[in-house]
């Protein structure tokens, strides 16, 4: 029997227990599109977990997503399958592993029989858009969007003039990047490559999204540069960390101990080797400094969302498209398959959702688009395989995946589950066992220890498993 109460009425009464959660999703399904709530996605870039002071960084001033963190539930084990930024852009967007997109690294295509995640919410009645940084194939009104503000990507090499970081290096990311509308008309007076207030040119853009979108729910996805490199203050941030006042992460290493399959690659090349302390240090003032700045100009969509009476009637999703190392185990970028850079941070707060709550159920960023669907009352696509968690917010004692399964390149594999991690490294044949009960920074590697060989057996049968379902070339022997 479907429940004639609104969408928000009936979600928040799921969350004090008086009714099912089946009852829940017939209702939501049955109500109008234009009664369904908005859906806020807001995406940075290469930030780590720990990086929000509400979740425990002391060190860290971010006000905003600390309210979004009372308002709603975070979830302490998410976790991007694939460290890079385009396939776990692709994965977020098609609900799909990497094996099954077509998307294992750079250059690749979204394979095109996949219903993607804005085409869903658009054939549902949303009026679907896009901001910021755009780094698949195509482009964003290709993949389901009706348009864009503030497009940030590639095609402004003729403008590129050469560079340098906060510490004098020469900028390798984002070169030629350039602001450009639909029609690819490209605007380099708004600046080519980043710029250190860039954030604020997509919460200017997101805003005007918000203000403009009144007659029908709108789905908005903002994707931020920040925290990526190339790194640079923000006016008015140059002070606001010292870096002899931060802490080094507690893995922190000079280098790392072997060659993890991206040993000397862009992202490593941004810090000298050895790592110092004081490198270190200095990295990640200007580091938080500009997730600071992004926590600001986060505030200030949040504040359209409550300027214009839309903020109780929108689901707000934050996450990141993958970790950051930045001196942990001596590396400085993603492409690992550590807790700094395989975890990412995920708080989902709205009208459905339970305030200052958390969960360490494990779901993947794919995990969203399903999630997002359900709760919408949106009807999952078939092409979908990632699994929706929305049982797990609302409910703490919910698991959604007994373990995950993640991957590099053909350089790294892993898999986790409430307790242990297994890493293999293929082409050196070398493996990582770390219990995360007691050692949560991944510092002593008990792959050799026999007290724990049938650990070891268990997590390579479920690994070996989880390659064979997607036809992985790299199976572990």
């Amino acid at each position: 029997m479907r429940d004639s109460r609104t969408p928000q009425l009936v979600l928040l009464l799921i969350v004090a227990g008086l009714i099912c959660r089946e009852s829940f999703v017939d209702a939501v399904a049955g109500a109008e599109p234009a009664s369904r709530p908005n859906v806020l996605f807001l995406l940075s870039d290469d930030q780590r977990p720990d990086t929000i002071a509400a979740l425990g960084n002391q060190h860290i001033e971010t006000p905003n997503l600390d309210m979004l963190a009372r308002r709603g539930v975070a979830f302490t084990r998410a976790v991007c399958a694939n460290p890079i930024c385009t396939p776990s852009r692709a994965e977020i967007l098609s609900g799909c592993s990497s094996f099954e997109n077509g998307v294992l690294d750079f250059g690749r295509k979204i394979n095109p029989e996949l219903k993607l995640w804005p085409q869903a919410m658009r054939d549902a009645g949303y009026s679907s858009w896009y901001v910021g940084k755009w780094h698949n194939d195509g482009k964003p009104v290709q993949r389901g969007f009706v348009g864009t503000r503030g497009l940030f990507t590639g095609g402004g090499g003729k403008w590129w003039k050469d560079q340098a970081d906060w510490k004098g290096f020469p900028v390798t990311g984002y070169r030629g990047w350039i602001f450009q509308d639909d029609e690819g008309h490209k605007f380099p007076e708004r600046g080519v490559g980043l710029t250190p207030d860039i954030s604020a040119n997509f919460a200017d853009a997101a805003i005007d999204v918000i203000q403009q979108e009144r007659k029908q729910p709108f789905f908005l996805q903002v994707c931020f540069t920040a925290p990526h490199d190339p790194l640079f203050f923000p006016n008015d941030y140059e002070k606001k960390y010292s870096a002899d006042t931060i802490p080094l992460p507690s893995n922190f290493l000079s280098e790392h101990p072997f060659d993890h399959g991206n040993f000397d690659g862009r992202d490593e090349k941004l810090l000298p080797w050895p790592r110092t302390p004081q490198i270190v240090r200095k990295n990640l003032a200007v580091y938080y400094a500009v997730i600071s700045h992004m926590d600001e100009q986060i505030g200030r969509i949040i504040d359209s969302l409550r300027e214009t009476k839309q903020l109780d009637n929108t689901i707000i999703i934050f996450s990141s498209d993958h970790g950051l190392a930045v001196g942990s185990h001596g590396l400085r970028g993603k492409q690992s398959m550590y807790e700094h850079t395989i975890n990412v941070p995920l708080i989902v707060a709205g009208p459905s959702i339970p305030s200052g709550e958390r969960r360490s159920a494990q779901v993947y960023l794919r995990d969203l688009y399903p999630t997002t669907c359900e709760l919408t009352g949106i009807k999952i696509p078939k092409t979908v395989r990632a699994k929706s968690f929305a049982k797990a917010i609302a409910d703490a004692e919910a698991k959604t995946h007994p373990h995950v399964f993640c991957y590099f390149r053909d350089k790294q594999r892993m898999v986790r589950d409430s307790r242990w991690k297994l890493i293999h490294y293929p082409a050196i044949d070398r493996w990582q066992l770390f219990d995360l009960d007691t050692d949560p920074h991944e510092l002593k590697n008990l792959a050799d220890d026999l007290k724990h060989a049938k650990v070891m057996e268990r997590l390579h049968a479920v690994l070996r498993s989880e390659q064979k379902k997607v036809s992985d070339p790299v199976l572990a022997s």
